[in-house]
């Protein structure tokens, strides 16, 4: 039997009033009960952002990347800004380096008509900078206020079935990743 995954899902934004909150209420829904993953949450909102700015930052940086180095593979729900990742993320992504490598990222988005698409493709080049290995499967979510109420995600059939390929990949890849960074610490491969 396999040791859980510890996944670390990440929201993008820590604007008031943000949309994350709901998709990531049902990326957490949808996940579950499942046996494979442990979850931790990075939530911008909750961080101190301006220490993620500042040389090293002090303690709540080393305990961010704490969380980050812990973590097998990370799921990010981010919505896309005038064509872009919001800034809270990309200080969360800055605040650590080694931590990223040899680890699976996955996707959720959501936005306007691209359904945050062009967020996701720049973060893959970010990610790639890293040595983080992204995943092409992802799920978004074009004009999701119209799609979200009360009662959750209306007709979530082709999400869901998403989600499911995408956990399923990003879980194969977060032992693959594990196993080989036991056998062979990345840090050391090209030294």
């Amino acid at each position: 039997m396999t040791e859980p995954t510890r996944l670390t899902i990440i929201l993008g934004s820590a604007r008031e009033g943000r949309y994350c909150d709901t998709v990531f209420r049902w990326v957490l829904a949808e996940i579950g009960s499942s046996t494979d993953f442990v979850v931790d949450v990075i939530d911008p909102a909750s961080l101190d952002l301006g220490s993620l700015g500042r040389g090293n930052g002090g303690e709540s940086v080393a305990a961010l990347r704490q969380r980050i180095d812990e973590a097998d593979a990370f799921l990010v729900v981010t919505p896309e800004y005038n064509h872009g990742y919001p800034a809270a993320l990309k200080a969360v992504i800055d605040s650590a380096y080694i931590e990223w490598q040899a680890k699976p990222v996955a996707f959720i988005s959501y936005g306007g008509i691209s359904g945050g698409l062009r967020a996701v493709e720049q973060l893959r080049l970010v990610f790639a900078e890293l040595h983080a290995v992204t995943l092409r499967d992802s799920v978004s979510f074009p004009i999701p206020w119209r799609r979200f109420g009360a009662n959750g995600l209306a007709d979530a059939h082709e999400e869901r079935k998403a989600l499911d390929m995408l956990l399923a990949r990003l879980l194969w890849w977060s032992h693959t990743l594990r196993s080989a960074r036991l056998a062979a610490p990345y840090a050391e491969v090209a030294a």
